[in-house]
C-alpha cells in the first residue's frame, strides 16, 4: 500500500471505533484514550533523539505509563544515547524470531522502549502476512499506555511519512540554524501537500532564550500558514547548554545526571506543557487507530 492509499483511509480509520474483530484492536474502553505522538525534523543534527528521551522520562516521572519506539529503522540509536544494549529489536518480531513484549526494555524513569535496529527493512514495505502479525503482536501492548511516542528518522523518505500519518499528533523539531529551519518547513509542506495534514507542533531545540525560540517559530508560522495553509503551536524551547554533550557522551539523560542545568528546566516545563495541552480525540483509542492505520492491509 502506498501513502496516498494510506492517507485516503485516514479519514475513514479516524470514524471506526475499534471493537475487538479479527484485525482490529480494543484499546482502553471506558479510560482516557492514549496519545500518540510522532516527533520528526527536516533534518539531522538537531537533537530530536535527545528530545524524545528526555521527555519520554520525565512523563513517566509525572506519572505517565510511556512506551517509545524507535523508528529510525536506518540509523536507530535511542538504546545507544541511554546507554542500553538490548539483545533484541523488532527485527526478531518481523523474522518471527520473538514476539514483541519480548523485546521490549526498560529505561530510566520506568519507560518502556521498543529498539528498532539499523538496516531493518522499512515498515512501509512490509508483506501482507508480516503486517498482520505485527499488528497482532501490537494487539498485547495497547492495555495501560498514556502516551506512545515515535521517534522517527530524519528527512522526508517515504518511512518518515509513514509514522507521521500514523500519529495523532506531530511534534516538529527545530534550531534557529537556516538549514534546520528549511528542512523543518520542508516536511511540514511535504505533509500538507501531498497528505492534507494541517496540525503541527513546534519544540525549538537549541536557543539561547525564550526570545530567540519565539523568533524561530514566529518566522516559522508565517511563512507556513501562508503558503501553505497550516497551523503551528508553539510547544515550547530547550536551551543550548554544555550539560547536554556531557550528558549524551556518558550516555545519561541531561535530565537525570543534571536536573538543575537550564536546560533540565526547559525539558520539565516543556514536558507539562505537553502534558496540559489538548490532545487529538480518536474515536476508539489512539493506540488501535496507530497500529491499524500503521499496519492496515487490504482484506
Amino acid at each position: 500500500m502506498n501513502l496516498n492509499d494510506k492517507n485516503d483511509q485516514a479519514s475513514t480509520l479516524r470514524k471506526i471505533t475499534f471493537n475487538g474483530k479479527e484485525g482490529k484492536i480494543q484499546n482502553r474502553v471506558n479510560s482516557d484514550p492514549a496519545r500518540v505522538i510522532s516527533v520528526t525534523s527536516g533534518k539531522g543534527g538537531v537533537g530530536k533523539t535527545n528530545v524524545v528521551s528526555n521527555l519520554a522520562y520525565l512523563f513517566s516521572e509525572l506519572g505517565k505509563k510511556v512506551l517509545v519506539l524507535d523508528a529510525d529503522m536506518g540509523l536507530a540509536n535511542l538504546d545507544i544515547m541511554l546507554g542500553l544494549t538490548p539483545e533484541y529489536n523488532l527485527e526478531h518480531v518481523l523474522n518471527g524470531n520473538k514476539h514483541i513484549s519480548e523485546i521490549i526494555v526498560e529505561g530510566p524513569g520506568g519507560m518502556k522502549i521498543i529498539p528498532a535496529s539499523s538496516g531493518v527493512q522499512e515498515l512501509s514495505e512490509l508483506t501482507h502476512d508480516q503486517k498482520l502479525n505485527l499488528l497482532s503482536e501490537f494487539n498485547s501492548l495497547t492495555d495501560s499506555i498514556d502516551l506512545l511516542i515515535i521517534d522517527t528518522g530524519a528527512g522526508i523518505s517515504s518511512n518518515v511519512m509513514y509514522f507521521n500519518l500514523a500519529a495523532q499528533e506531530k511534534f516538529v523539531v527545530v534550531t534557529p540554524e537556516p538549514t534546520s529551519i528549511t528542512d523543518a518547513y520542508a516536511i511540514m509542506k511535504v505533509m500538507s501537500k501531498k497528505f492534507s495534514e494541517k496540525y503541527f507542533k513546534l519544540i525549538v531545540n537549541e536557543v539561547r532564550d525564550e526570545t530567540e525560540a519565539r523568533r524561530v517559530f514566529d518566522n516559522l508560522s508565517s511563512v507556513a500558514e501562508r503558503f501553505l495553509d497550516i497551523s503551528i503551536d508553539f510547544l515550547g524551547f530547550i536551551v543550548h547548554d554544555k550539560h547536554v554533550p556531557k550528558a549524551v557522551r556518558n550516555q545519561k539523560l541531561v535530565t537525570v545526571l543534571y536536573p538543575e542545568a537550564d536546560c533540565s528546566l526547559c525539558f520539565v516545563k516543556l514536558a507539562k506543557n505537553i502534558l496540559q495541552s489538548q490532545a487529538a480525540v480518536v474515536p476508539g483509542g489512539n493506540i488501535g487507530f496507530f497500529w491499524n492505520t500503521l499496519f492496515e492491509t487490504p482484506e
